[in-house]
């Protein structure tokens, strides 16, 4: 008899104190697929997984010194490489989408300590996590478990409350977003006041990327957002000019840097992810 195929994706907003500290929540859950490798691809967001039953599998991490291993939970900062994960037909868990702006008061660090890595969650949060982990366990269903998370990070928020990243800073970072990545750094220094060099130092600490490395994963994915919401049909000269690159091989070259392969190439990797609901839209 042939395993019962489960393919779940099911995403959720954080409580409305948590909103733009926090982008949303995905859970995911499937059984009975076919063996392949995941992506991971730069993005503007932090990243959370606790997963639920078998652990994450990375094959290989953004920073390529550190050694494949399995991570139960898994925290990871802003990266300019991809991650790979192995999916042997099945895996589950939760992933927090989290603001480089949200990670003093929800972690307990700035974003920059946690750049161009992956880590086991347990390690930089300690006993905290493993609690959690074992509360969205016991859960069942998604929206217990989604309520699981949001009591999580509520407390985490009310007990770091006054550290939050600098007014400056976090103007700079919302003014990147707004604009698809598309501000060059000295329009960026201009309108927060700040120095080139000053506003380099303080995007290090606090988003973990200098304003130019943040302002290309932006764009970049912005672009693969927009890919993932047709990928049926792609038109990749026009995405390209629709998020400011010169022309599409400017666009294939941003992805050959920052996902190590073409529009195409991810598209025919991720199609069945994709349709299934598993990339969130642009």
């Amino acid at each position: 008899m042939a395993a019962e195929v489960v393919d779940e994706a099911v995403r959720a907003a954080p409580a409305p104190p948590l909103r733009g500290l926090v982008g949303w929540y995905s859970g995911y859950r499937q059984r009975g697929l076919a063996v392949t490798r995941h992506r991971g691809l730069p993005s503007p967001w932090l990243t959370l997984i606790l997963t639920l039953d078998e652990p994450l599998s990375v094959a290989a991490h953004p920073d390529p010194a550190a050694s494949p291993g399995d991570y139960p939970t898994l925290l990871g900062g802003l990266h300019v490489t991809p991650a790979l994960i192995d999916i042997p037909g099945r895996q589950s868990g939760i992933q927090v989408a989290i603001s480089p702006l949200g990670a003093r008061v929800l972690l307990g660090l700035p974003a920059g300590a946690l750049a161009g890595i992956d880590a086991h969650a347990d390690d930089v949060l300690g006993a905290d996590v493993r609690e959690v982990h074992d509360r969205l366990r016991e859960a069942p269903d998604w929206p217990a478990r989604f309520r699981v998370v949001d009591g999580w990070l509520l407390g985490r928020l009310a007990r770091g409350r006054d550290v939050r990243a600098g007014a400056a800073v976090a103007e700079a970072w919302r003014r990147l977003l707004g604009a698809g990545g598309r501000l060059r750094v000295d329009e960026l220094a201009d309108r927060t006041g700040f120095s080139d060099r000053h506003l380099r130092t303080l995007f290090r600490t606090e988003i973990g990327l200098t304003p130019k490395a943040a302002a290309r994963v932006v764009r970049f994915d912005l672009a693969r957002r927009r890919l993932a919401a047709r990928p049926g049909a792609p038109d990749l000269a026009g995405l390209a000019a629709d998020c400011g690159y010169a022309d599409q091989s400017h666009l294939d070259r941003e992805f050959a840097a920052l996902a190590s392969c073409t529009p195409s190439a991810w598209l025919a990797q991720e199609f069945r992810n994709i349709q299934a609901g598993h990339h969130p839209p642009a």
